[in-house]
């Protein structure tokens, strides 16, 4: 190989080598949640405060507490027999007087003595006041009781570039987008922080939305709370299908190996 064909291939290898780290190296504005100033948007915080309806696989908390626990007693004792469970798998909470209704496919959760209930599309206040005027029935003064209606917590599914993916349950009644992804152990260095996807159940069926977690336009954003059922998808960035590697080093490395490769078989040809 003569000396101008090794400074050609040299530079030929210096421009491929720039090309390739520019290209193939994942930015740092792409790894950073968050950029930018917060602006107020009263309209969007209004629409994040809007209570969430209860869907069907939800699984809702009755407690009931009264001065006379005898008269409340009953509904407790048969509660796990008449449709409540114990809320102690998948991460939902436990205790010895709490159990957990869930909603079935027909929206109804099953009551001792009350019987089938119907709650879909209901929020949690509206269920507590129907809860209260159907047990008037059994018990004459409400006032001598106090009920309790919540989620027993908030489960989704998380998936694609994720550290821990697989279905989580956060007991809160309210999780924000950044709370979920930091349950499963935040998203990896291949995954796009740009475009999270967030596939929700509604009157209408399936849908999709989007939000992007590197701008703090994302606190704005009408999905930045995750509601129960959710199914959050962190798609894979380019860099990952290319395979040339996510940092610097390893992009030179792959490069390397390439050029080291091309270079073995043109001595080789040559040498035939």
């Amino acid at each position: 190989m003569n000396y101008n064909l090794k400074i050609t291939m040299f530079k030929r290898f210096i421009l491929l080598l720039t090309v390739f780290y520019l290209a193939s190296c994942v930015p740092n504005k792409d790894l950073v949640y968050l950029q930018g100033k917060p602006v107020v948007k009263k309209n969007v915080h209004k629409l994040n405060d809007v209570p969430y309806k209860l869907q069907v696989h939800d699984v809702i908390v009755i407690d009931l507490k009264a001065k006379n626990e005898e008269s409340v007693a009953l509904f407790k004792k048969v509660a796990k027999s008449a449709g409540g469970q114990q809320l102690n798998t998948q991460g939902f909470e436990s205790g010895a007087d709490v159990s957990g209704y869930n909603i079935d496919r027909h929206g109804n959760i099953r009551l001792p003595y009350i019987g089938e209930m119907n709650v879909l599309g209901y929020t949690t206040k509206e269920v507590r006041k129907k809860f209260e005027q159907e047990i008037l029935k059994y018990i004459k003064d409400i006032g001598d009781i106090f009920v309790t209606v919540r989620l027993a917590g908030i489960k989704y599914n998380i998936m694609g570039e994720i550290k821990s993916p697989g279905v989580k349950v956060i007991n809160q009644n309210r999780v924000s987008i950044l709370e979920a992804i930091s349950n499963a152990g935040d998203i990896t260095i291949t995954g796009d922080r740009k475009k999270i996807e967030i596939w929700r159940n509604t009157i209408s069926g399936k849908k999709k939305y989007e939000i992007d977690l590197t701008s703090v336009e994302a606190f704005d954003s009408e999905i930045f709370y995750i509601q129960p059922n959710d199914l959050i998808i962190v798609v894979p960035l380019r860099q990952k299908a290319w395979g040339t590697g996510t940092t610097g080093l390893q992009s030179i490395t792959t490069l390397l190996s390439v050029f080291t490769l091309i270079t073995s078989t043109i001595l080789l040809v040559k040498n035939l």
